[in-house]
């Protein structure tokens, strides 16, 4: 073996460290979008009766109180730091406030499915964003071309009938694009949190947004005054406050500071396929042959973007 081919194994090698994904973190990656797919159907209940802004507010808010309570019991603190609370609220702009008010918002124009659609370009906004905004996390052509396979699949599974009207809800449609780039941006601006517990990162960044959400939700959000919602309602906003919100952002900045931005934001091709698979196990609905293809799509995506098979092949042919 030449000397130039040994040092492109170990170049091989050195990627296959920085960008492949452990299989416990597949496993929280996978957990993370069972979790998140759940929060559309439940918005959609809540916003039966309350405007986008409550339940954005109930969700981070409630998610605040459970955080803060959990710090406790655990013995935890949060940072006195100034420059770090400053970071916790840019965080929670680009993760929570904006996102899940654009999202909320767009759910009362269009599908919780083409919401879906829209939400899965998250990772190719990403991408995009971590080449210009790190120095780790540089675009590959495989990557995008994983990516690109992993969005046909999102749209073969959803159906092409989520499509239909599309040009009549164009700044619904907007809106939810804009949540998807800023959660790319959170995803990159996440990773200075990466030597701090992850319990403490999702509590500073949930009380921030929640600090921002209370007094836009009480001026702006009652239009018809102030009331009491159904325990149905209520029970769907505590659900997205406790799983959708405290339990995922755990697992998100734990995905985040050992998997990296990028790979943690395949997350949202998985949401749509999550979402199937519940309503298949749990309501018994029956899976059509596009889903299934789409399904295949995805998770052919997710190993072309994991470059594990590809490169311990192309390393096997080296050698």
């Amino acid at each position: 073996m030449s000397v130039i081919s040994l040092f492109v194994i170990l170049d091989e090698k050195v990627k296959i460290m920085m960008t492949s994904m452990k299989p416990l973190d597949w496993l929280l990656l996978i957990t993370l979008s069972f979790i998140w797919g759940g929060s559309f159907y439940y918005a959609e209940i809540a916003l039966r009766e309350v405007t986008p802004l409550v339940v954005v507010w109930g969700r981070v808010g409630g998610a605040a109180l459970i955080l803060l309570l959990l710090l406790r019991l655990m013995g935890q603190a949060l940072p006195r730091n100034i420059k770090v609370w400053c970071a916790f609220f840019v965080m929670g702009l680009l993760n929570n406030v904006v996102p899940f008010t654009l999202i909320v918002w767009g759910q009362t124009e269009i599908t919780s499915s083409l919401t879906s659609i829209f939400n899965a370009t998250t990772p190719l906004f990403t991408i995009i964003l971590a080449q210009f905004l790190t120095h780790d996390e540089k675009i590959g052509r495989s990557k995008v071309f994983g990516l690109l396979v992993g969005f046909i699949g999102v749209i073969l599974m959803v159906g092409f009938d989520a499509l239909d009207g599309i040009s009549a809800t164009l700044w619904a449609q907007i809106a939810v694009l804009v949540a998807a780039v800023s959660y790319g941006c959170a995803a990159i601006w996440g990773r200075r949190f990466k030597d701090i517990n992850p319990m403490v990162t999702a509590t500073g960044q949930v009380v921030s947004s929640s600090l921002v959400m209370t007094p836009i939700a009480l001026i702006y959000g009652f239009p018809n005054g102030y009331f009491v919602p159904s325990g149905e309602v209520l029970f769907a906003i505590g659900f997205m406050a406790f799983f959708c919100t405290v339990v995922a952002y755990i697992l998100y900045f734990r995905i985040l500071t050992t998997s990296g931005a990028t790979n943690l934001m395949l997350v949202t091709f998985l949401i749509p396929l999550s979402a199937i698979l519940l309503g298949t196990l749990l309501l018994g609905e029956r899976i059509t042959l596009d889903q299934l293809s789409g399904m295949i799509l995805i998770l052919l995506a997710l190993l072309i973007v994991d470059g594990r098979m590809l490169r311990n092949k192309r390393l096997k042919t080296i050698g």
